[in-house]
């Protein structure tokens, strides 16, 4: 038999779309040509291949051998290829019975000894790879989670013989589930300790908010105030990541070629410098990757020094901020990236910092320059915006001898409150509170007439915007979930609006 059809994955994304691997051998001219839209490293391939089927003690016809990856239009790199490439031309050479191969995928890089190196990003190309119905040859050093195991039909070899030997049942290749290296023991949840910040009451309130509801915070106010360490405390509140959204966090950090967050399920906590380029905050390159931002989905996005951002990098965030995904867009090839944060950021108020306090040498035009940084559809997208004051130094001489009852409550205990808020949330409306939709807020929100006057008051007099109207309403929910109650009531409102424009 001079022709072989074999399948493997291509990348695309958080996808692994299907490709066929044709291999034809014909007389003429030795010659080994690999065709259907390959890029550089995918044609090194021929060098790979030959030299692992010549190691591995398999004969290298010297024919023309040609390849063809379908279909032709999708864009293919990697060497990934290579373990199908090579399995091809020893079924097209007649070395190998082609048996019952139809349902098999092929994936993963041949070493010129003709050992089987993992895949990079494979974690999405095995679980289309089980969607498909279809098993899955690899390398036995595969990387995936355990925990992500359970579905997955696979088996996994460390040299192209052994792979060899399993087509020819002569050998049984160990399932995935059997290779994969254990976990370590569980951890206890990373994150500052709330309790440990002197004052900040006010800040401490919105950071429970804001864990409660998924909304978006900013701190503002001077060095030393806080700021960063509040911020800290954040993953500490948080509850652990369903099934679903730690999928697709795990398949995210596949692509990227990074090591999933520890504890497994705690959300991730993405704290970017603000010297990070705009491809690195969401992502981007000639073959499309996840950005920060996509990286930080289910969890956390921390921008410390948010004023430092460039303006046009910070007003990426906008669409992503709203529609909870991100679609990069490249002349050859496009990816769409799951991008479901929560934003976290923290600024000073002019560029000394200490802005409007004596120690202030900045001028007017200076500050407000500095927080046109900032621009307002960004600012829209903030549910929560509270300034963090300096401590006053009784704070500080007396914080030594605070016992441990009046330190405030623990992380612990504000998790508990989260946890609650959260379990409440969903069994109403199945997501959380800064998720809501406009109907939903008519059915879970419903306001009184006072309330409907009071508010529109509100926007009247401080310019808000109907997306300002609608995150209000959803702080509202929340404060009405941490009071344990059905409704929403006039002190939900008067916070809620407190902690979008500060007192009123």
């Amino acid at each position: 038999m001079s022709y072989a059809t074999l399948l493997c994955r291509a990348k695309l994304g958080v996808t692994a779309p299907l490709v066929t691997v044709e291999v034809h051998i014909s007389s003429g001219l030795p010659g080994f040509t690999i065709i259907g839209l390959a890029e550089t490293a995918l044609k090194e391939s021929r060098e790979r291949v030959r030299s692992a089927l010549m190691a591995s003690h398999f004969e290298f016809p010297l024919q023309r051998i040609t390849v063809n990856l379908a279909p032709a239009e999708l864009p293919k790199a990697g060497g990934h290829y290579d373990l199908a490439i090579a399995v091809g031309i020893l079924i097209a050479s007649g070395q190998l019975d082609p048996g019952d191969t139809g349902d098999i995928e092929f994936i993963g890089e041949l070493a010129l000894n003709g050992a089987l190196r993992p895949a990079e990003g494979l974690l999405p190309a095995a679980l289309a790879c089980s969607e498909a119905g279809h098993q899955l040859i690899c390398s036995a050093d595969h990387g995936i989670a355990p925990v992500l195991l359970e579905s997955l039909q696979g088996v996994g070899g460390s040299h192209l013989l052994e792979v060899s030997a399993h087509l020819q049942q002569r050998l049984q290749l160990p399932a995935l589930q059997s290779l994969a290296v254990p976990c370590s023991a569980p951890r206890a949840v990373e994150g500052g300790e709330v309790a440990d910040i002197i004052g900040q009451s006010a800040a401490k309130r919105a950071l429970l908010i804001a864990a409660c509801g998924g909304h978006n915070l900013l701190f503002s106010g001077p060095p030393g105030s806080g700021k960063t360490l509040l911020a800290s405390c954040l993953p500490a509140l948080l509850p652990p990541l369903d099934a679903e959204h730690f999928r697709q966090l795990a398949v995210l950090y596949a692509v990227a070629g990074e090591a999933l967050p520890t504890p497994l399920y705690q959300p991730p906590f993405r704290a970017p410098h603000h010297s990070a380029s705009a491809t690195a905050l969401v992502g981007g390159g000639s073959q499309p990757q996840p950005g920060e931002v996509s990286l930080a989905h289910g969890g956390v996005l921390f921008l410390d020094e948010l004023a430092e951002y460039p303006r046009h990098t910070l007003d990426l965030l906008r669409e992503p901020l709203e529609s909870g995904e991100i679609n990069i867009i490249r002349t050859r090839a496009s990816a769409l990236f799951p991008a479901q944060f929560q934003l976290l950021a923290a600024t000073n108020p002019c560029p000394c910092g200490y802005a409007p306090s004596s120690r202030c040498q900045c001028s007017a035009e200076l500050i407000r320059r500095y927080r046109a940084r900032l621009s307002g559809p960004l600012m829209d997208r903030i549910d929560l915006q509270v300034e963090v004051a300096a401590l006053a130094p009784e704070q500080l001489t007396q914080s030594s001898g605070t016992s441990l009852s009046q330190r405030g409550p623990s992380s612990a205990e504000l998790r508990r409150q989260v946890l609650r808020c959260r379990q409440r949330q969903q069994r109403r409306q199945q997501t959380v509170n800064a998720r809501l939709t406009r109907e939903q807020l008519e059915l879970h929100c419903p306001l009184s007439d006072q309330q409907r006057q009071l508010l529109g008051s509100a926007i009247e007099r401080f310019g808000l915007s109907a997306r300002s109207y609608y995150r209000i309403l959803r702080v509202m929910r929340t404060l009405a979930d941490l009071r344990d109650a059905e409704q929403p009531n006039s002190d939900d409102l008067y916070e809620a609006l407190s902690l979008r424009v500060g007192e009123a």
